[in-house]
């Protein structure tokens, strides 16, 4: 479904992708790791249009992504993206945030809108929050949330990033189990995460990205348990040893 090819990035001088090349199939969930300052973040941007792209190409079911075209708008719409900070409109309800985009970007009717948003909200466990404002909601329920809103658009993919890394510990599973049962659900994921456990459990095949460039790449238990790069193996060793 995402396919990217040779893709090049550089702010200024400061070259962030340096040839990523990686496929997304119809249905897969694929976690991004590495650490921080890699270029995983610019990789979703890239995809979402978000950011343009130096050199490569970047296609959606065969379709190029080009940030300056008029079908970007299209793409966005195929192509959710759930972001570390949320990004919730704060003087809109939890309802009127998630049935935004339907009404405004797709033109569905605002009574085909909001009993969709009721059930979504519902399915990510908030189905007594509709009418809460995002300062009434904890960290985890307001991604929970963002999560709903990039549903509602209907997408063809969900670009995640890092959507845990503002939360409390104690509010990041909450968000985890509603990603699991997406992946459940079957619904195409790029997730760029730390939560290494949840890589693990969840993705089907997990890419690790370093200076730019992707030095490995496979089955998520594969890489995870037994990486063959040592760049690999020493990012793991930190992440994962106790402090």
């Amino acid at each position: 479904m995402i396919e990217l090819t040779d893709v090049h990035k550089s702010f200024g001088t400061a070259e962030v992708l340096r040839g990523v090349s990686a496929e997304i199939r119809r249905g897969e969930v694929v976690c991004i790791i590495g650490p921080s300052g890699s270029g995983k973040s610019t990789i979703l941007r890239c995809i979402n249009g978000l950011e343009s792209y130096d050199g490569g190409t970047i296609t959606i079911d065969g379709v190029r992504v080009d940030r300056a075209s008029r079908d970007i708008t299209s793409i966005r719409t195929q192509i959710a993206m759930v972001f570390q900070r949320f990004n919730l409109f704060p003087h809109r309800t939890a309802l009127e945030n998630v049935i935004e985009g339907p009404i405004y970007v797709k033109g569905i009717k605002r009574e085909e809108a909001v009993p969709r948003a009721i059930e979504l909200l519902s399915r990510v466990g908030l189905s007594g929050k509709a009418n809460a404002y995002p300062a009434e909601l904890s960290g985890g329920q307001m991604q929970r949330v963002a999560i709903a809103r990039a549903l509602a658009m209907q997408p063809k993919a969900i670009l995640f990033d890092e959507p845990t890394s503002s939360l409390d510990p104690e509010l990041v599973g909450e968000v985890l189990a509603v990603m699991r049962q997406l992946a459940e659900d079957g619904m195409t994921m790029l997730v760029v995460t730390h939560e290494i456990r949840f890589a693990q459990e969840v993705a089907d095949r997990v890419l690790f990205l370093d200076h730019g460039k992707i030095l490995e790449e496979g089955a998520a238990r594969a890489v995870l348990t037994r990486p063959q790069h040592a760049r690999t193996q020493e990012f793991l060793r930190r992440v994962l040893t106790p402090i």
